[in-house]
């Protein structure tokens, strides 16, 4: 139903003199609008950090493709991140960028598996974000986590927190919630 309403929406508005394009288009933003509010909410407590994890990791070896959150052609770094969210039914930014306030702000040294990694762009002395991925572990080797890559790797990889990743970070965010005890 939710496919048929966008595609009714972004087809729609083709067909219609100007005015009654201004009227339909606001009929079909309010249809979306209605369309996302009756959606069910998602019970975000039963995400578990390892299942988080584990799906991340299923997309490892999938190719970089610049702007795109399609499994079946690749990922670029914040799409990858969005579409691992989505499939727990999280909604996050689609840009990296986006992702300097939003979550919650967690030290490295409380960093765990499902945290968010946020690191500048390739010029280290830019401090605006410009990569990001998924905390997959954290142990005695210090942190790793999973991304897509537009270097070396080319695609979904993981890689530990030293060196040149260790030189671009910024900060470590948390989106999935506490688990109850």
């Amino acid at each position: 139903m939710r496919f048929f309403t966008w595609i009714l929406f972004l087809i729609s508005p083709a067909f219609f003199s100007k005015s009654e394009r201004s009227s339909s288009l606001t009929q079909g933003i309010s249809a979306v609008a209605l369309d996302v509010k009756l959606t069910p909410p998602i019970e975000k407590e039963v995400i578990g950090p390892e299942d988080f994890v584990a799906f991340a990791k299923t997309l490892i070896g999938t190719p970089y493709v610049y702007g795109s959150t399609d499994p079946s052609k690749g990922f670029d770094c914040s799409g990858f991140v969005y579409y691992v969210a989505l499939h727990f039914g999280l909604r996050t930014p689609r840009s990296s960028a986006d992702f300097a306030d939003f979550g919650v702000t967690v030290p490295p040294a409380q960093a765990r598996p499902g945290d968010l990694i946020l690191f500048t762009g390739t010029d280290a002395s830019q401090r605006r974000i410009g990569h990001m991925g998924i905390v997959s572990s954290v142990g005695n080797n210090g942190i790793e986590f999973v991304h897509s890559s537009s270097g070396k790797g080319k695609g979904v990889i993981v890689s530990p927190l030293r060196g040149y990743y260790e030189q671009r970070f910024v900060k470590l965010v948390r989106i999935l919630p506490a688990a109850r005890t």
